[in-house]
């Protein structure tokens, strides 16, 4: 083996030993009894002063732990606008989707009425707010030629304006619903 192999098979056998070094499993090492995980403890002091200011690193305030985007929640986005979402285009098959990050995308779907034309989602979750900026929907559509290729076709902007729309609309019935409770 010449050296420079030889030192890329050493550096990725310490970039392994270091990353399986940081690997943790809370549920095995986890001293706490089993009923207290993942419980929130407050410290009484409800105004508390960190480096970061009010609401910590990102920003969070006592109204958005109410709309079920902080505390529990385990959500890095606003969970009314997510749930939504996912609600929203639940008759598509899913590819990804990562609640932390915010992004949704959909895999190519296509009716059994039109097999010639395919539609594929990606919707963006942009706040921890419910808010009618705090969301953005990218579609596309392909059509399938003579010569059985996937063609990309333009899209009306009304279209991802309606998806939006459909998606805000059933973030605030859900949030309403919660309310009501």
């Amino acid at each position: 083996m010449t050296r420079q192999k030889l030192y890329a098979v050493a550096a990725g056998c310490c970039l392994a030993l270091l990353l399986t070094g940081c690997e943790s499993d809370l549920s095995a090492k986890s001293s706490f009894p089993e009923s207290n995980r993942g419980v929130v403890y407050q410290t009484g002091a409800k105004d508390q002063q960190t480096i970061f200011g009010k609401g910590g690193l990102f920003g969070g305030d006592d109204k958005e732990l109410q709309d079920g985007v902080g505390g529990g929640s385990g959500l890095g986005v606003n969970a009314y606008l997510w749930r939504a979402s996912l609600d929203t285009i639940s008759f598509m098959p899913l590819s990804s989707a990562d609640p932390f990050g915010g992004v949704i995308i959909t895999d190519w779907y296509s009716t059994a009425e039109s097999p010639n034309e395919r539609f594929k989602v990606t919707v963006y979750i942009l706040d921890r707010r419910l808010r009618a900026d705090g969301i953005r929907v990218t579609a596309f559509k392909q059509n399938l030629d003579t010569v059985n290729q996937w063609i990309a076709v333009p899209l009306s902007p009304k279209v991802t304006a309606d998806l939006e729309n459909a998606i805000l609309a059933k973030a605030r019935e859900l949030r309403v619903a919660r309310e009501g409770e």
